[in-house]
Formats: structure tokens, C-alpha cells, sequence
């Protein structure tokens, strides 16, 4: 019977590039590495992460929408591990019915009309604390406390839970972002979603007896009894979409100043006309997008461009690979608020395609235009440069504005 070391040598014989891949490199700049898969192994498995890479654009698309061959819930999967059964981590009819009961305040009527003049006045009030600033560390002062705010007000949440809230998302990011199995890290995970669940426990039974009206924390807890989920239900489910609320458009606000600020003709039309916005946010996202990857689990025994996989496996369909795919995105480097930026796969495809897609798009819209509002000639500070990072969500840890 062939062994697991036999198997892995195999892996390493008929895929040198991808063995040839470490986190770090992937961390600090994953794009060549991705053209490189890309071109010649286009599924590769990588003993790094343990998992084959899939990074065709057309592959990636095949896997995401074929439910039935490639699924989200599995046992290796960081995302089950943390933070347990929820809508991006079960399939068929129990996912749709999770979907089905948060909808409501994502679709774009609702955003437009209850949630994006909440954001306004949440990202002047936030400017207006660094107005007579002359410079300003963009993620500790804005982004990453507007999607945190937004995210209380929408659950029907006090804004003094903004500290706490910060402090365990940064504990599910690490874990969640933690494919190569860190020990310590995964238990900060665990650790910081068992104090989650503790409050949204508390927060449940409040709403039971005095519900908030307009707040999805009530509308779940006071739901018609055939579509009401269990309190664990909406525990977990809250966990995903705060995280989803939080993640993504903290680094959609920092990477899309970051895109501007290195594209300066970009930068100008933006500060001429608000309509050029919406596009160069959907080209952020092709460009550096938030999330780089989304792990399947092989359900059956099936071949992906000539690479069979077994029942078991798992894939990541890497999306920032299929947004840089030169057959979809001519000149893919290149940052072109012009192109069709729509195509891209930033927010997946499918039955997982992203619920809160809507509503990272106009906050991140409305939280540039506030910062321009407020300094409309800000730029990046040379001399504190910042650096995108990170393999499974990538962003600038840190970027400072100066204005002029």
C-alpha cells in the first residue's frame, strides 16, 4: 500500500513549483507566484498549506459554483474550526436557510435607504477626530473602526462594544487566516469566539424581551417561528458576518486608498467626480483583493485540468489569481478602473457568492468620499511607506496619510 511519504514525493515530482512555495512568499508578494502556478501548474498541490491551488480563472469558477463536487464544509477547514456551522460553512438547503433570514438589510434597497446614511454620518463623525491633523494612521483611526461601527448599528449593538468587538476580531482574523495550523493561534481563535458567543448570548436574550426595531439581532430573534433559527444559530451566523462585515471592507477602504494614492492620475479623477468611485473600489478588488482564497473539499473522486483529486482533498480556489488572469484581464498588473472590473471573482461566485458584497461596495464608497471630503489633497507619507501583506487576507497593516 503506498504511503503518505510515497504520496508527497510523488506531489513534489509531478508539481516542483508549487513545492517550491512558501507562506512567506505567498505573504509578502503572491501575485508572481501565482502567474508562475498559473502558466504552468495550474492545479498544483502545495505542501506549505497542505492543499492543491487551483489559479485559472476558469478553473476557479468551475470549482466555486459546482456545490455538489467541491464543498465548504470540512474538517480541515479554518473557518468550520473557529468559528463552527454557519452560512459559509454548510451547503444545500441549511446554508440557503441561513442566507434567507440575514438578507434582508444586504440587498441594495435597504442599503440605500436604512444603512448608507448610518455609514455617512459614522465616517464624518470618524474624519471630523483628525480634521485639524496633519497626517494620520489611516487603519487605527478610520478603517478599521467604521466597518465595526456599521456592523453593532446593523446587529442593534452598543457603541460601546466597539473595544471588544476590535480586540476578538483580531483573534478570528489570525485564526481564520491560519493555514498552516499554529496551535497557539488557533486557540486565541477559540478563545476569543467562546467570549463572542458569551455577549451575542446576552445580546439575544435582551432583544427577546426589548426588541430594537430596524435591527437584525430582532429581527432573528423575532422571526416567524418556521423561519426562526436556534440561538446557536444565530450566534454562529452572527460570528461569520461580522467578520465578513469587518474583514473585507476594512481592507477594501485601505487597499483602494493604497491603489490611489499609487495611481495618482486615478486619484485626481476620483477627487473631480464621485461617479468615477464605484469603479476604481471594483477594480481595487481585482487588483489587491481583500481575500485571496476560498478552500473546497473534494465531496467525490474527480480530475481538474488533468490533475485528479480524491474524495477528501482540499482546494483553494485562489481568487487573487483568477483576478490577475491575463486571458480574463489583459495587462492584469495593471491597475485600469477602465476595464470590466466587474468579471472579477473578489467576492466568489455561486452558492457562497459574498451576502454583504453590497454593502462593502457602498462603504467603502462612502468612506472616500468622506476622507476626501475632509482632505481632499491626502496622499500616502513617503517616509512611512505602506506595504499590502498577508497570504489569505491581504491588506496594508498599517498606512499613513498626510495632506497636503
Amino acid at each position: 500500500m503506498t504511503n503518505m511519504s510515497e504520496i508527497n514525493t510523488t506531489r513534489q515530482q509531478r508539481f516542483p513549483i508549487g513545492a517550491s512555495i512558501t507562506h512567506a512568499a505567498l505573504a509578502a508578494d503572491p501575485y508572481p507566484v501565482y502567474a508562475r502556478l498559473r502558466a504552468a501548474e495550474p492545479v498544483s498541490f502545495v505542501p506549505a498549506h497542505n492543499i492543491y491551488f487551483v489559479t485559472r480563472y476558469d478553473l476557479c469558477r468551475d470549482v466555486l459554483v459546482d456545490d455538489e463536487t467541491f464543498n465548504v464544509g470540512f474538517e480541515r477547514s479554518p473557518v468550520l474550526d473557529i468559528l463552527g456551522p454557519h452560512m459559509m460553512s454548510t451547503e444545500g438547503l441549511v446554508a440557503r436557510a441561513y442566507k434567507h433570514a440575514h438578507r434582508r438589510p444586504f440587498m441594495p434597497a435597504a442599503i440605500r435607504a436604512t444603512l448608507e446614511p448610518k455609514i455617512l454620518v459614522e465616517a464624518n463623525r470618524l474624519t471630523a477626530g483628525f480634521a485639524d491633523l496633519d497626517a494620520v494612521e489611516l487603519r487605527s483611526a478610520f478603517a478599521g473602526r467604521l466597518p465595526v461601527l456599521v456592523m453593532l448599528d446593523l446587529f442593534g449593538l452598543p457603541r460601546e462594544d466597539e473595544a471588544a468587538f476590535r480586540r476578538w476580531y483580531d483573534d478570528f482574523e489570525q485564526a481564520l487566516a491560519n493555514t498552516v495550523w499554529d496551535e497557539p493561534v488557533r486557540q486565541r481563535g477559540k478563545v476569543a469566539v467562546a467570549s463572542f458567543h458569551t455577549h451575542m448570548q446576552s445580546a439575544i436574550d435582551r432583544h427577546r424581551t426589548s426588541p430594537s426595531r430596524g435591527t437584525l439581532l430582532s429581527e432573528l430573534v423575532h422571526a416567524p417561528e418556521a423561519e426562526r433559527l436556534t440561538d446557536a444559530e444565530i450566534r454562529h451566523n452572527a460570528a461569520i458576518v461580522f467578520f465578513g462585515g469587518i474583514a473585507t471592507v476594512e481592507a477594501l477602504i485601505l487597499n483602494t486608498v493604497y491603489a490611489l494614492s499609487a495611481h495618482p492620475n486615478t486619484l485626481d479623477k476620483v477627487r473631480g467626480s464621485k461617479e468615477a468611485l464605484p469603479a476604481a473600489i471594483d477594480e481595487t478588488i481585482r487588483w489587491l483583493g481583500p481575500v485571496q482564497t476560498a478552500h473546497r473539499c473534494v465531496t467525490r473522486d474527480t480530475e481538474l485540468a488533468g490533475v485528479p483529486l480524491a474524495r477528501g482533498d482540499v482546494v483553494a480556489a485562489v481568487l487573487g489569481a483568477a483576478n490577475h488572469d491575463p486571458d480574463v484581464f489583459p495587462n492584469p498588473e495593471r491597475f485600469d478602473p477602465a476595464r470590466n472590473g466587474e468579471r472579477h471573482l473578489g467576492f466568489a461566485i455561486g452558492p457562497h457568492l459574498c451576502l454583504g458584497m453590497h454593502l462593502a461596495r457602498a462603504e467603502g464608497r462612502l468612506a472616500i468620499e468622506a476622507l476626501l471630503a475632509r482632505w481632499p489633497r491626502c496622499h500616502m507619507d513617503p517616509a512611512r511607506p505602506a506595504v499590502p501583506h498577508g497570504a489569505e487576507f491581504r491588506q496594508p497593516k498599517s498606512l499613513w496619510l498626510i495632506r497636503e
